[in-house]
């Protein structure tokens, strides 16, 4: 009997994480199909303003990717919010990392199109669209051999 309730133990502390990394995702992943969106955005995780430019940090993880925008205590891949007409810089502060961030054929930026660059190398556009948007970022090292790259998944919002 102990021994089937220590399984049960380990079971659940080992489920307890994806579940909640899983729902995390899915909430992520609905953010766009919610009515307002929009009231999602906060002080707390609007990013920049038309006199103040944001910036957007992409690196390589262990694992994947991460987008992280310059907003105090931001987590990377968070859902975060740009008033229109505020200009983003995409940049990466780790050594020898190239990226790609990605919106598809709907980019709200300007100029439009997939946004290229690396550490040697910042790009800046300016948020022209209101809407929510998911976007892909892919960070990769320079000279990584197969496995180096990672790519994330995450939202943002745009504010008119």
């Amino acid at each position: 009997m102990t021994t089937n309730r220590s399984f049960a133990v380990r079971c659940t502390s080992l489920l307890l994480p994806i579940v909640l990394l899983s729902s995390y995702a899915t909430a992520q992943k609905n953010v766009c199909t919610q009515p307002n969106p929009a009231q999602l955005c906060t002080a707390a995780n609007t990013c920049g303003s038309a006199s103040n430019p944001c910036s957007v940090d992409v690196k390589r993880t262990a694992n994947a990717a991460s987008a992280t925008p310059s907003i105090p205590n931001a987590k990377g891949n968070s859902l975060f919010c740009i008033k229109a007409g505020t200009s983003v810089e995409w940049k990466s502060s780790s050594k020898n990392v190239g990226f790609v961030v990605d919106l598809g054929t709907t980019s709200p930026f300007q100029p439009g199109g997939a946004i290229i660059g690396g550490s040697d190398r910042s790009v800046s556009v300016v948020a022209k669209t209101p809407g929510c948007y998911k976007y892909s970022a892919g960070a990769c090292v320079s000279g990584a051999i197969y496995g180096m790259c990672g790519q994330a998944n995450a939202t943002l919002i745009i504010t008119p």
